[in-house]
């Protein structure tokens, strides 16, 4: 992602019950409705057995696996939870399991800027939000803008900007809720169909919303959004669901056909062998193809509807998190 203004090698960490395991070269070592009524029932056999029921529901989790490459192949930007200009977390917390991922735009280099830093600051803000319990499951743009908020107001700024997705996993209810600002996101299959799928948020082609951080002075020359203009979505997930949030390095580069048809290999599996290498095999396509000239990508396709006469992949910074939902 370059926007800014107005006008190799395989790195893989699985994650389980907050255990990391870290390999590299490829090989892994129905929407929510609300109801009321005028007057609550009187307990009886179904309220009974209703009660029942939800004490004995079992509680969903996340079972992880993360996958990446930096644009660049190099080593020296690849540390836990950064490939490239890409950041990511997952936190386990008794509120909720959190996935979160955010793309730096490249363009920012034109200035001197690390384009990675941004977004790496605003996941690790969020993550440390999560970890201290301060956030509701079902507001996960709060998460997000928490973490902006609190960059926005440190007296040392991190500038830059960034797109970011946070997807929240209420288990005991089997609620899903997710925010998204600008073009990464998130997919849902489940028995071989995508179900939920987040809506890339952009101005104008190749330029998504996102959040900055702009040199002192520079605000009028710099594209930036709020927080509150997270795109938001609720829905119920079941055991057996599989989730996978990325950064557009996979949504450019990969059509859903490509997505599903490896989402459906480890479909409810709770094997982390077979998860981390389904997660390794997106990563490994989409870099693959983001390097091909003679590829139609869905980054090209999109180019020509917009009138740009385009072929090919579409390099940039991977991360992919795949998540199998379990109990």
């Amino acid at each position: 992602m370059q926007s800014v203004l107005v006008y190799g090698r395989l790195f893989s960490r699985a994650v389980a019950n907050g255990i990391y395991s870290v390999t590299t070269g490829g090989q892994a070592a129905a929407p929510l409705q609300a109801s009321s009524s005028a007057a609550a029932p009187s307990a009886g056999p179904d309220v009974d057995a209703f009660t029942s029921a939800s004490k004995h529901r079992k509680k969903l989790r996340f079972l992880t696996a993360v996958s990446g490459f930096p644009k660049n192949r190099t080593l020296d930007k690849v540390k836990p939870g950064k490939f490239g200009d890409d950041a990511y977390f997952v936190v386990k917390h008794a509120q909720g399991d959190v996935i979160g991922v955010a793309d730096g735009v490249g363009g920012w280099r034109a200035w001197g800027i690390d384009p990675g830093e941004f977004s790496h600051s605003l996941m690790l803000v969020s993550e440390r939000v999560v970890r201290g319990g301060r956030f509701k499951a079902s507001e996960p743009a709060a998460i997000i803008a928490r973490a902006y908020y609190e960059l926005l107001e440190n007296k040392t700024h991190i500038l830059g900007s960034s797109t970011a997705c946070v997807v929240v996993l209420q288990g005991d209810a089997g609620h899903l809720y997710s925010a998204n600002i600008g073009d990464s996101g998130f997919v849902v299959v489940r028995n071989g169909s995508v179900v939920h799928r987040s809506q890339e948020q952009q101005h104008y082609f190749n330029t998504p919303f996102q959040l900055s951080l702009p040199p002192p002075g520079t605000n009028a020359q710099v594209l930036s959004d709020r927080p509150e203009s997270a795109e938001t979505l609720e829905f119920l997930v079941k055991e057996g669901d599989m989730l996978m949030v990325a950064t557009d390095g996979v949504f450019d580069n990969l059509p859903d056909s490509l997505i599903v048809k490896e989402m459906v290999k480890v479909q409810g599996s709770t094997d982390l062998l077979l998860l981390q290498q389904a997660a390794n095999s997106i990563a490994q396509q989409a870099r693959k193809l983001a390097f091909d000239e003679e590829y139609m990508s869905p980054f090209a396709r999109s180019a020509r509807e917009n009138g740009i006469n385009a072929i090919g992949g579409k390099p940039d910074d991977i991360t992919v998190v795949l998540a199998t939902i379990t109990v």
